[in-house]
């Protein structure tokens, strides 16, 4: 389970404060997903969870950002009605959750924490049998809708192998199949490229986006700052159980100014001009030397490495990514591998 220590300083608010959301169940045109101050604090005085106040636009690709350990998975939970919050409030498509568990969920997909699976069933009877718990499925298309499902993830040709042979990245596929054997309103994913190979991480994104167009709100939780720059329109930052910040992606990063990169065959050379002139944390990547800029005039930083005889091939500042943001807003590093 994502839990983690409590901390972290009032970053929260930062943004995504408006959500103009409805509270009916049928308003769309607002919040999918809204909390307000939810925590969990577990026995032993473990703070996973603290004060989260998140809203999630509908129809966005949501991606909920963060560090393994970051109070993702513990959220989700809490969202889907699987725990209850210690206190605080979360609704999710307009009703309060767990209360409303019944009513909410058979318009929500999830698949969390990895798929639960019969390994002596095949993918296919997997999906059967996972529709057939659906009391609200009509069992004379239950076949259709679960062959359209493992065609959706790229399962067709090994639907009749026995789940206990599927590799890791295909045991994901089929949890996410059994996602889609309905339309959702909302589709939550807990790390869903989890075990995928790149090619296999590419499709499961193509499938995102593809679901997003047909109007469904997806919710993608990840430490995979690419993935979420990627895929999603929408994104909040967990760290150490709070929110640091939310929005737009395109405007997360708005406020941070991006890394310094210098094309030069003289790598050792600029490094250690670019240190004289102020700039931080320089690094030396075969014909590129990249660094914080300094607070002072490129221009002199530019001259200084002319002057120096470095062979300035590029100079300029990168446009600021998720991770620099993350790094500016937190003050650390972000385990991009998990």
């Amino acid at each position: 389970m994502d839990d983690a220590e409590g901390g972290g300083g009032e970053r929260g608010e930062r943004r995504g404060r408006g959500d103009g959301a409805g509270e009916g169940a049928g308003d769309t045109g607002g919040s999918v997903i809204r909390t307000r101050a939810l925590t969990k604090r577990y026995r032993g005085g473990q703070l996973a969870v603290d004060g989260l106040d998140l809203t999630v636009p509908a129809g966005s690709v949501f991606g909920f950002l963060g560090p393994n350990g970051s109070g993702k998975t513990t959220t989700i939970r809490m969202l889907m009605g699987l725990i209850e919050p210690t206190s605080g409030t979360a609704r999710v498509l307009g009703q309060p959750m767990p209360r409303s568990a019944r009513s909410v969920l058979p318009h929500v997909g999830a698949l969390i924490e990895g798929p639960a699976l019969y390994g002596f069933l095949s993918g296919r009877d997997n999906l059967l049998r996972h529709d057939a718990a659906d009391p609200t499925a009509d069992p004379r298309t239950r076949r259709a809708r679960a062959a359209a499902a493992l065609d959706r993830v790229g399962l067709t040709a090994a639907a009749g192998k026995k789940a206990r042979n599927y590799s890791l990245g295909m045991k994901q596929r089929l949890g996410l199949a059994a996602a889609l054997l309905r339309p959702r309103r909302l589709l939550v994913l807990d790390e869903p490229t989890n075990g995928l190979d790149p090619q296999g991480m590419r499709e499961i994104r193509s499938l995102v986006r593809e679901l997003a167009s047909d109007g469904t709100t997806v919710f993608l939780s990840s430490h995979l700052l690419d993935e979420i720059e990627q895929v999603c329109t929408h994104a909040a930052v967990m760290t150490q159980g709070r929110l640091v910040t939310q929005g737009p992606v395109a405007e997360l990063a708005a406020g941070t100014r991006g890394r310094l990169v210098v094309t030069t065959p003289d790598g050792a050379e600029a490094a250690r001009v670019l240190k004289e002139q102020g700039v931080g944390d320089v690094t030396v990547t075969e014909d590129r030397v990249t660094g914080e800029p300094p607070s002072g005039d490129l221009a002199e930083v530019n001259a200084a490495l002319v002057t120096a005889g470095v062979r300035v091939r590029g100079f300029g500042v990168e446009r600021a990514s998720l991770e620099d943001a993350f790094v500016a807003l937190t003050g650390e590093g972000f385990d991009v591998a998990g």
